[in-house]
């Protein structure tokens, strides 16, 4: 499984993927990682936070933009240089958030692309934005 080289890709090109959050997603997160924030892990704790109630971590939901970049766009081979995420809204347990990729520079001469990254849930709110670097596939 090969992804796509520099120069199969253009400008304006997009991929997306999409996932519904659930509980198990969140704790297997904060298994792999260690956060147990109480704010993901413990309903009790998040209903006195200005969110009334447990959100998915925030890079729980960027690493949606990862599965799109290793496996979509430019895909199998890609590896990530830089990432700058901003975390809009929360994400809820059972959202449906859907990564987009789209490519926003190619800079060949050192096989780069730069890709605007958006985040959305299922009503289309942006719930995380950013910018991604990364070296295509040779």
């Amino acid at each position: 499984m090969t992804g796509l080289t520099i120069n199969q890709i253009t400008v304006g090109q997009s991929a997306s993927f999409a996932k519904t959050i659930t509980e198990a997603d969140v704790n297997m997160f904060a298994e792999v990682t260690g956060d147990f924030n109480p704010a993901h892990v413990n309903e009790e704790y998040a209903k006195g936070t200005m969110f009334k109630g447990r959100i998915v971590h925030g890079i729980l939901g960027a690493g949606l933009i990862s599965a799109v970049l290793g496996m979509h766009l430019p895909g199998p081979g890609t590896i990530y240089l830089k990432q700058e995420l901003k975390f809009m809204a929360p994400v809820r347990f059972g959202d449906t958030i859907t990564a987009t990729c789209t490519v926003k520079e190619r800079l060949e001469e050192k096989n780069r692309l730069v890709l605007d990254c958006v985040v959305t849930n299922q009503d289309g709110v942006s719930v995380i934005v950013g910018e991604a670097l990364v070296m295509a596939p040779k």
